[in-house]
């Protein structure tokens, strides 16, 4: 019998004390943005909940509580882990009531949808966001870390129908809090001029027929001032990919979609347990600190659903996550890089307007 609980994400506790997590980034600015998105658009287009029927009836649940099974097996046998029989589901997102699983039901129901990003048309793509990055599915680039495998499906909230051959970006920084790609104070070694280089933990994929990637990474960590996450970005229909597995047009790019992936604290905390986790010196930011998240919260469900590849609660084998990703397809809007990934490197873009700019005074 597993456990399945809820948690409730304040408000903006904490935002007014710490206002920058990176040098030249407004974290309140950012918050009060997506507020505003949240507020003026339509609850349709808030929540996936109205598309569950029609994916139900049409197969598409029932396909994709079968996937996330294959897959998440198909990840134990790698991992030798083929005798455990049972995964550890919990799910402590705010919108789920306290609900027990029982392990001798379908294995498959442990599968089901749950969490449901909604991608904001014009919010910010956040300090750090590179173009250019490389297409792949690995992004883990050996960094130390707990693995975790992310399977995401991209829906339109209009149609309720899986969005195919659209470009699904992420990126995230590292178990110390750093982000690859970017050199700047608030980012790790400010002197280090080789991470301008550095690709880790950043990649994109092209949904399939059923608007779903996959990809493998390690959980993130953290950093000051924010919780953990993910960031996501889905590119417009028609965005065309280059032969050496980037995408075209890295100095002009747009989005249809800008959104961060979060997950229950629980976890983050039993990660945070771990060696190199553990070697993270600034401050951690929960949940109920976070005032991105609260704003995401307070209507829709960003929260990753997942289980356990190993034992019980270990987490250090691995975790296997999934999320829905609802968009209107249609949307384009400009992106604004800090850095361009070009063939020879990295190339800060000098209109980047924060980080790597110069440092505000102490």
């Amino acid at each position: 019998m597993v456990r399945i609980a809820s948690t409730l994400v304040a408000g903006l506790v904490g935002l007014a004390s710490v206002v920058s997590a990176h040098p030249g980034h407004d974290i309140r600015a950012e918050a009060e943005e997506r507020a505003a998105f949240i507020k003026r658009t339509p609850l349709s287009s808030r929540s996936l909940a109205h598309c569950a029927p029609q994916m139900k009836a049409r197969g598409l649940e029932r396909a994709n509580m079968a996937r996330r099974r294959h897959a998440a097996n198909s990840l134990r046998r790698k991992r030798d882990l083929a005798h455990l029989t049972n995964f550890q589901k919990r799910d402590h997102s705010p919108h789920h009531s306290d609900l027990d699983v029982d392990q001798t039901a379908d294995p498959s129901e442990l599968f089901e949808s749950g969490g449901t990003c909604i991608l904001g048309p014009d919010v910010t793509e956040g300090p750090y966001y590179v173009s250019g990055e490389l297409i792949r599915t690995d992004v883990s680039e050996e960094q130390a870390g707990v693995p975790l495998f992310l399977d995401i499906q991209l829906v339109d909230t209009k149609t309720c129908e899986p969005v195919p051959e659209a470009y699904i970006e992420i990126w995230h920084c590292n178990a110390t809090g750093v982000y690859s790609g970017v050199v700047a104070r608030g980012n790790g070694d400010p002197d280090n001029e080789s991470n301008l280089d550095a690709t880790f933990l950043r990649g994109i994929q092209q949904t399939s027929a059923e608007g779903v990637v996959q990809f493998e990474t390690i959980f993130p960590g953290h950093y000051i001032g924010r919780t953990t996450h993910v960031h996501v970005l889905s590119h417009p229909g028609g965005t065309k990919a280059n032969e050496n597995d980037t995408l075209s047009d890295i100095y002009t790019t747009t989005a249809s979609y800008v959104g961060q992936i979060f997950f229950d604290q629980e976890l983050i905390n039993a990660v945070e347990k771990t060696e190199t986790y553990a070697a993270n010196t600034q401050p951690l930011t929960t949940n109920d600190e976070d005032g991105i998240l609260a704003e995401e919260a307070a209507e829709i469900d960003p929260f990753a659903q997942y289980v356990t590849l190993g034992e019980g609660d270990d987490v250090s084998a691995g975790l296997f996550g999934w999320i829905s990703l609802g968009i209107d397809p249609t949307q384009s809007n400009d992106v604004k890089a800090a850095v361009f990934y070009t063939e020879d490197g990295g190339v800060e873009n000098p209109d980047a307007g924060g980080p790597p700019g110069p440092p505000p005074p102490l």
